[in-house]
């Protein structure tokens, strides 16, 4: 279980994208800060008004991603419930979903969207879940 901390635009939009669209459960808020459960992980998005664009300086198997961003490892079924989630939503690909390392060692299911504060977040699904450290 992790915690990640980052900032959003504000409170109404966020609840309405991570309870809404992804499904995640409220925890604790105040005006200026909301927790969700984030697939088992706790995030707490704080309002900002100084919210960096993302930058797409990285290419992971020849794809350009953003960075920063975040994410979790779902499972392969849980992973096409989120894209289905996404899709009805009209949520945006900014890497659609797809296979990556087809037939090698770390195969994963994997797609990119952004958040209403448009902050980049990542969804994996491991083919072999012993791959997720592997070399």
């Amino acid at each position: 279980m992790f915690h990640y901390a980052f900032k959003v635009k504000d409170i109404e939009s966020t609840r309405k994208f991570y309870i809404d669209i992804l499904g995640c459960e409220e925890g604790r808020s105040t005006e200026h800060w909301i927790d969700f459960n984030f697939f088992g992980n706790q995030l707490s998005a704080h309002i900002s008004s100084d919210l960096p664009e993302p930058d797409f300086c990285s290419k992971v198997d020849g794809i350009k991603v953003p960075m920063p961003h975040f994410g979790c490892l779902l499972s392969p079924d849980h992973f096409r419930e989120v894209q289905r989630r996404l899709e009805e939503a009209n949520i945006e690909f900014i890497v659609s979903p797809q296979m990556r390392y087809k037939g090698k060692t770390g195969e994963q299911l994997t797609m990119f969207i952004m958040d209403y504060s448009k902050n980049s977040i990542e969804f994996k699904a491991f083919t072999n879940e012993e791959d997720v450290f592997a070399v």
